[in-house]
């Protein structure tokens, strides 16, 4: 079968499904995740079997140990997709939820109900637990989903789907409701772009590349997030040991994430006592300072920061830090490299901390934290299919609630319009 003949039954399938889940019961959505769940645990060794395939055509490519190691679906991993779709099944069901009512003067009410978007597509690179991730929430928020991993990942990928679509079987559900594409054909990825009639939203995660690649071709709206370049401010009434620790956590935890600090900036106020020890901190923890012309004079071992430095998003333990004359010029300078993804204050005054809330444009705003809790599971959403860093139509990471939206309802009693 050609690519735009397979690609153009998939996305129909997934348009037949998405009309059938919304008439599920959410006892029988949770009934499918925790048999998923289940038969992930039952069947560890069909999926390690399909995942060595993976891991040994990775090995014969030559690539990275950290690629191969996203790429394991050791007993960990697999227990931990399971104990996630476990907690999906826990949360609260958004469909059918009814957000607002209110009565008109001619006596109609008027309400708006939440509804799933209707068929989520998906592409993605390495890990092949976000295969069951996304097939979890875009199951339970009502959703069809299409799923096309990496090409390093189509072994493991397929058999997850095939646990999932069994489950759905066997519980009497629509199976084409998730589907993973079954070729590594790149052209695989053209024909989906240019699926707008069955499909309602895509969601690229990966590089900065494939997600500007999916924005310029895809016809249907992209949840874009191109790239995390998160700030932490310490501003001159900071607790500098309180933001010694965060600054260290936001950049040397997971360095190779998007929510970890890539740019620090200080007051001047607080740098003399503050740079020295803290870069030391960073120095011993192997991270490279690159620094403003203050910020050198203060740490005599930095690298002077370059203006691209201001817009990197390393992924590695690199930092850029500046120092700010104040406040206004800490607000400048998020705005002008900020990427809308994650931004930390750290201060003891209440009203410098709101001033920061207010004005910083970004999916979360923090003060007195780490930028590394701008995560749907750390923020007590259960879990995220991703972080959209654009306000159309969800702003932040994207749980349950953000995989659907709201029509309205109208509750009459013989009206007419005048």
């Amino acid at each position: 079968m050609e690519i735009k003949e397979l690609l153009l039954q998939i996305g129909k399938k997934a348009k037949q499904a998405a009309r059938k889940l919304p008439t599920l019961s959410t006892r029988e959505k949770n009934k499918v995740l925790r048999l998923v769940a289940q038969n992930l645990r039952s069947q560890k060794a069909y999926l390690q079997e399909e995942n060595q395939k993976d891991l040994d055509l990775a090995r014969k490519k030559g690539l990275s140990a950290a690629l191969i190691d996203r790429l394991t679906l050791s007993d960990k991993v697999i227990e931990a997709m399971a104990q996630g779709l476990e907690e999906v099944a826990a949360l609260p069901d958004p469909v059918g939820e009814v957000v607002k009512m209110w009565r008109r003067p001619n006596g109609l009410w008027v309400g708006r109900m939440r509804i799933p978007l209707g068929v989520i597509a998906m592409i993605y690179e390495s890990r092949p637990n976000v295969t069951i991730d996304a097939a979890g929430l875009c199951f339970k928020s009502g959703n069809a989903v299409i799923l096309r991993g990496g090409s390093e990942a189509i072994n493991s990928n397929l058999a997850l789907a095939r646990i999932f679509q069994e489950a759905l079987q066997e519980s009497g559900g629509p199976t084409e409701a998730v589907q993973v594409i079954p070729t590594t054909d790149r052209a695989a990825v053209q024909e989906m772009l240019k699926l707008e009639e069955y499909i309602d939203l895509i969601i690229p995660r990966g590089g900065e590349g494939l997600i500007r690649f999916v924005t310029e071709n895809a016809r249907m709206p992209v949840l874009k997030h191109f790239k995390g370049v998160c700030h932490v401010y310490v501003d001159r009434l900071a607790d500098l040991e309180m933001a010694k620790r965060i600054c260290f956590n936001a950049k040397v935890q997971r360095p190779g994430v998007c929510n970890a600090m890539e740019t620090m900036l200080v007051h001047e106020a607080v740098a003399e006592s503050f740079l020295p020890d803290m870069c030391e901190d960073f120095r011993r923890a192997g991270v490279e300072i690159r620094g403003c012309p203050r910020t050198c004079a203060l740490v005599p071992w930095a690298k002077q920061a370059t203006e691209e430095d201001w817009d990197a998003e390393y992924l590695d333990l690199i930092l850029a830090v500046r120092v700010v004359k104040n406040m206004d010029e800490a607000l400048d300078h998020i705005a002008r490299w900020g990427s809308n993804h994650t931004e930390t204050i750290v201060t003891t005054d209440y009203q410098r901390a709101l001033r920061f809330l207010r004005e910083v444009d970004a999916s979360v705003v923090i003060t007195n934290a780490s930028t590394r809790f701008n995560d749907g599971g750390q923020l007590g959403l259960g879990a995220e299919i991703g972080i959209s860093t654009t306000k159309l139509h969800a702003y932040g990471p994207m749980a349950l609630e953000e995989l659907t939206t709201t029509k309205f309802i109208v509750f009459g009693e013989g009206q007419i319009r005048e």
